[in-house]
């Protein structure tokens, strides 16, 4: 959930609509008070409840024409196409959409701003690209998916396709890429880092914050870890 002004938006929907609101209810929130559903690609875990909640609460959803073309499910209650290089608004939230390289049809990831600060969103990405790099450079919040330690994906219980395909070059981030992203990155004003798309079988928090740490040079309480059951709470800017 980004918030800023009277504006709410909610990033992606891969959770039943009963789920959506219980974890809102934990947030002080209720479904009515959302004003658009974000998606940023068509897996499952991003997408399949989007349609649903946007019935139920009258939900415009904003996704690329490639994301649209991807869908099971296309009856949103209304449904606003973007760019993944073109700057767009909605209320009082600019988004600077960016295309990210990922196993999905037209898939992008952003930095939200009000005008004065700015936050970077970097999941589903399996490489970092140069046009990565600018638009996260100078962010003041930054969540970065941590999605595996290569050791653990190695061992671990998936078949040999989905390890290929999880650390390929279209698939995510692992710890090491995190690290070495954010040593690169301008961080002069990062105000608060979150470590998130943490899997369970192939990663674990102490081994993703470790990266994070390593990757921006201290361990301060900037540094979070979504937990997947109970997201990571509120972040103010």
């Amino acid at each position: 959930m980004i918030e800023s002004g009277g504006t709410r938006l909610l990033l992606d929907c891969g959770f039943s609509v009963r789920e959506v609101d219980r974890r809102l209810a934990r947030l002080g929130l209720r479904g009515e008070d959302i004003g658009a559903i974000l998606i940023t690609h068509e897996h499952s875990d991003h997408l399949s409840g989007a349609a649903r909640l946007s019935r139920r609460y009258r939900l415009p959803v904003w996704l690329t024409a490639g994301t649209l073309a991807a869908c099971r499910d296309t009856g949103f209650y209304r449904i606003e196409q973007f760019h993944a290089h073109d700057v767009f608004a909605v209320g009082d939230i600019q988004l600077h959409p960016f295309p990210v390289p990922h196993d999905a049809r037209e898939p992008a990831q952003f930095v939200f701003s009000d005008g004065d600060v700015r936050l970077g969103q970097l999941t589903d990405t399996g490489s970092i690209t140069p046009h990565i790099e600018r638009m996260l450079a100078g962010v003041d919040a930054l969540v970065l998916e941590c999605n595996y330690e290569p050791e653990l994906l190695r061992r671990g219980p998936y078949p040999p396709a989905l390890k290929a395909r999880v650390g390929g070059d279209y698939g995510h981030l692992g710890n090491d890429q995190a690290a070495a992203l954010l040593a690169r990155l301008d961080t002069s004003r990062l105000r608060w880092l979150i470590g998130a798309h943490v899997s369970e079988k192939n990663n674990t928090p102490s081994h993703a914050r470790a990266a994070l740490i390593a990757g921006l040079g201290d361990d301060t309480e900037r540094i979070a870890v979504a937990a997947q059951d109970e997201g990571s709470g509120w972040r103010s800017l």
